[in-house]
């Protein structure tokens, strides 16, 4: 424990908090705490809320006791103790209430219990059922007379961690390592501070984020905030865990939040217009929305997918992304969902001839009648004489990286080929085409490219292409599916 505080403190951490409950012999504070590296707080916590203290109760007031006469820099205290162990020396006081299973309606009347036992501190760490348990949370940190550290665990409850030092709290908790989370939706601290910049968010951060179900997976976190960084933006970008049926109550409390912009993926693409005031002619025709700007009064949606995408087969062909250079070529999608669809638009519009194809026929059928194109057999698709081909299926991503959707003998040399799937970039279906002397375009280039019109999108500034392609490409390279 001495080790991982000096580590901490080595690595810019300003305060750390020693969880006594979890060292498995006799507790030498005096050793614990010569020549700390920076001030700690002592917490030793009871099975019920959270901890793994083993020992009596009268022993764990005890040791709390001799924590504050050795000087501890804060002690916390739960609510029910908090009278047994007088206020001694220079030691803060936190008062702390914890909720493993909800965010308690009566939230602001606990508040002010714990305001009242000679508290310098408040520590609520409720669990959040609702995006809307975040906000309270938050809302309570703001216009608390007593400086307040309120979280919200689990998924959903995530941001508020982030959002916390925004909102007035005096600081918020990370654990030692990704691998070692105390309470479920905590952080390590690499991760709040290096692609969350927490000690550089403050109440004029402006916030953007990721909102999906499920959403841990989402890489955009981590290059929207590279490029905030690289441009010394006051920003962050978050993801936000919104399921279905509290859609709507998130997007009308995204103002309270600070929120200014969001991206939005599955399952909100189309549900979110619903919920916008105004959506641009791309977004309309591709009928899913992925990027949702606030504006004054104004919520307005927009679909970057097309733009990444035909940039990213524009560059590849060396043509221009705004011209009809798809005229006269035939265009093969493979699947038929959401990539498939705003790709789609964007090939019409260019002027290819395009065509369809899907495991299941009916899904292609459906889309090339909307988009005036063509539906083909998936049995068919090899023989559809394509000069571009798409994949917008998820064959041959991460793990199944031994397939592909379209077989080599089907490539033909000088085949524009692009692969919407970026983990991993080098998919089966692109070391193929190359070997096939075909021009190639990767998922990466896509996502980034999307990227880059979403940063334009929420910042009016151009984007740090290379920054964030760079940063995709490290955070792809190091993710654990």
């Amino acid at each position: 424990m001495r080790a991982e505080h000096q580590h901490l403190a080595e690595n810019g951490a300003q305060l750390v908090e020693l969880r006594l409950d979890y060292i498995r012999r006799a507790v030498t504070l005096k050793r614990l705490l010569k020549d700390r590296k920076c001030p700690v707080v002592a917490t030793c916590r009871r099975p019920q809320d959270g901890g793994k203290w083993e020992g009596t109760e009268a022993e764990r007031v005890m040791l709390l006791r001799a924590a504050i006469v050795e000087g501890v820099d804060y002690v916390d205290l739960e609510e029910d103790i908090a009278d047994e162990i007088p206020r001694y020396g220079t030691t803060k006081r936190i008062i702390s209430m914890h909720d493993f299973d909800e965010t308690p309606d009566d939230l602001e009347a606990i508040h002010s219990r714990l305001v009242n036992k000679d508290a310098d501190i408040v520590k609520l760490a409720c669990m959040a059922n609702s995006p809307h348990d975040v906000t309270r949370i938050l809302q309570l940190i703001q216009n608390s007379r007593v400086p307040t550290v309120g979280i919200c665990m689990g998924d959903i409850g995530m941001p508020s961690r982030l959002l916390a030092g925004k909102f007035g709290a005096p600081f918020s908790f990370a654990t030692f390592h990704h691998e070692r989370t105390i309470a479920p939706g905590q952080l390590s601290f690499k991760e709040m501070t290096e692609v969350y910049r927490y000690e550089s968010i403050d109440a004029d951060t402006e916030v953007f984020g990721v909102i999906a179900d499920p959403v841990g997976h989402s890489l955009s976190p981590v290059i929207h905030n590279a490029g905030f960084s690289q441009l010394k933006m006051n920003k962050v970008y978050l993801p936000f865990r919104v399921p279905k049926d509290h859609l709507h109550q998130f997007i009308d409390e995204a103002p309270v939040l600070g929120i200014r912009g969001l991206s939005v993926t599955i399952p909100h693409k189309q549900e979110v217009m619903a919920f916008l005031t105004k959506i641009e002619s791309g977004a309309r025709k591709i009928g899913a929305v992925n990027t949702v700007v606030f504006e004054g009064d104004q919520i307005v949606g927009y679909n970057t997918d097309l733009y990444g995408a035909m940039v990213s087969l524009a560059e590849a062909a060396g043509e221009d992304p705004d011209d009809r250079w798809l005229e006269g070529k035939r265009v093969l999608l493979l699947g038929a969902g959401g990539v498939a669809r705003a790709i789609g638009v964007g090939v019409k519009d260019r002027g290819g001839e395009l065509l369809v194809t899907s495991r299941t026929y009916e899904n292609a059928m459906e889309l090339a009648m909307k988009l005036e194109g063509e539906a083909i057999a998936w049995e068919d698709r090899h023989s559809a004489n394509a000069d571009v081909l798409v994949n917008c299926t998820p064959v041959g991503m991460h793990p199944h990286m031994n397939e592909t959707p379209f077989e080599e003998a089907g490539l033909t040399r000088n085949m524009i080929v692009f692969d919407t799937i970026y983990n991993p970039e080098q998919t089966l279906l692109i070391k193929q085409a190359r070997q096939n002397d075909c021009q190639t375009v990767t998922g990466v280039e896509m996502f980034v490219r999307q990227a880059e019109l979403q940063f334009k999108l929420f910042t009016g500034e151009a984007a740090p292409l290379d920054i964030m392609r760079d940063t995709f490409r490290r955070a792809i390279s190091s993710a654990k599916y």
